[in-house]
């Protein structure tokens, strides 16, 4: 079969057919009276060969090696195949991403583009000081995308680059939510932190509805977050996780803070008592807590809260009894 039908029927060019040739890839086994080149199945076969091992990405030069070096064994060059086509792929996913961002960013010229990608860069910069630059950046006049602020939130580990991240954030409202619900979930604790810490910043009711569903979360700290963050935003649901927060000494002194904020009114006010008296009763938490939950009764206004305290500075805790006294001491000065 002459060169031109052999391009026909084999979809490889008549030029590709020469450049196999110089190669020594696919040398034709004769020649025509003219000259010309005459291929035979064998060598039409062993072009389909080529093709299909040119499509798994290898290079002539490993294409030949694999037809004709009988040690060759395959499984070394595709476990590098896999490692490059992986490589690749990350590098398309990186840009895509980038793109996307820049797109979301919707600029509005050639100079915001550039501000853009700069930033993009700058905010996954080494150095601290570089990456809270970008943050602050982010809060100012040039437009970032909310999916880039809350990937670098949730990985920053700089405290202060991580503030001014939430900070930025914040600022762009509440597009950021179901991302950042996404990272309450993550495997990682430090990122579930990260996570609710950013959400507690947010304005608006559908920060305070994320955070309320946020208390059944099953880690103590995120739960813990949230509720200090609802207990800011006046929120009672948040109580018996504050409550918790004492009985576990885990940001007690918050907890306690935040309890007397949400005990404003009068029945509030009640209700946080009795709720903290319920703790107090003794074998309902250990001997440790107790201490901690009379302090935080202390600073519940109301009759309620005034009874409980005079019923346990004669507690047989010692600890519970003068802590009690005292603070009946200072209530009944005012």
């Amino acid at each position: 079969m002459l060169i031109g039908d052999v391009a026909r029927r084999s979809g490889v060019s008549a030029r590709m057919l020469r450049h196999y040739d110089s190669l020594g890839l696919v040398r034709p086994t004769g020649r025509t009276g003219a000259g010309y080149r005459e291929y035979s199945d064998e060598d039409i076969r062993r072009i389909f060969h080529i093709e299909s091992l040119r499509s798994l990405g290898l290079s002539l030069r490993e294409v030949g090696r694999a037809l004709d070096d009988p040690g060759f064994t395959p499984s070394e060059l595709v476990d590098d195949l896999i490692r490059q086509t992986r490589e690749r792929i990350a590098a398309e996913t990186d840009l895509l991403t980038r793109l996307r961002r820049i797109g979301a960013a919707e600029p509005a010229g050639w100079e915001d583009v550039l501000q853009t990608v700069a930033l993009l860069r700058d905010l996954g910069a080494k150095s601290a000081g570089e990456r809270q630059r970008a943050a602050l950046s982010a809060a100012g006049e040039v437009p970032v995308p909310v999916e880039a602020l809350v990937e670098a939130v949730l990985s920053e580990t700089d405290p202060n680059v991580a503030g001014a991240l939430r900070w930025a954030l914040a600022r762009s409202g509440d597009d950021g939510l179901a991302l950042l619900a996404e990272g309450l979930g993550s495997p990682a604790a430090e990122v579930r932190e990260r996570a609710v810490r950013s959400i507690a910043e947010i304005p608006g009711g559908k920060a305070t509805a994320l955070l309320r569903k946020t208390l059944t979360n099953p880690d103590i700290v995120v739960r813990g977050y949230a509720a200090l963050a609802l207990g800011e935003r006046g929120v009672a649901d948040a109580v018996p996780t504050l409550i918790d927060m004492v009985v576990e000494g885990t940001n007690d002194a918050d907890a306690a803070d935040a309890l007397s904020a949400l005990a404003g009114r009068p029945a509030s006010a009640d209700r946080i008592a009795a709720m903290l008296v319920d703790r107090l009763a003794h074998g309902a938490v250990e001997p440790s807590a107790r201490p901690r939950l009379t302090q935080a009764l202390a600073d519940i206004p109301g009759a309620t809260a005034s009874r409980a305290l005079a019923d346990l500075s004669h507690d047989e805790d010692r600890v519970v009894a003068l802590t009690a006294a005292y603070v009946l001491g200072i209530r009944d000065a005012r």
